[in-house]
């Protein structure tokens, strides 16, 4: 599967977690972490939860950290290298 096939997928989701409009805007380059008030804790709880069952993987607590998050292209590059 290729990056536009993940950034899809995180497009949907992180839409049906953060329950807003601008999430169809994200570039690569758009920050998510401490921009977006809908992305908490929670939210990332749910997100990785969700990725989990789209994906059939196991995410380990040990694997994420703040720079997944940073930003659309860093989430969806972390996707990628888990799943390809």
């Amino acid at each position: 599967m290729n990056n536009d096939n993940h950034a899809k997928i995180v497009t949907e989701i992180l839409g049906m977690v953060l329950s807003t409009n601008r999430i169809h805007d994200l570039t690569k380059e758009t920050a998510i972490l401490g921009t977006i008030p809908e992305f908490d804790s929670m939210a990332i709880m749910t997100i990785l939860t969700l990725l989990e069952e789209n994906y059939g993987i196991i995410i380990e607590d040990d694997e994420i950290s703040a720079e997944v998050f940073e930003t659309f292209g860093s989430l969806v590059d972390y996707v990628a290298e888990k799943v390809d």
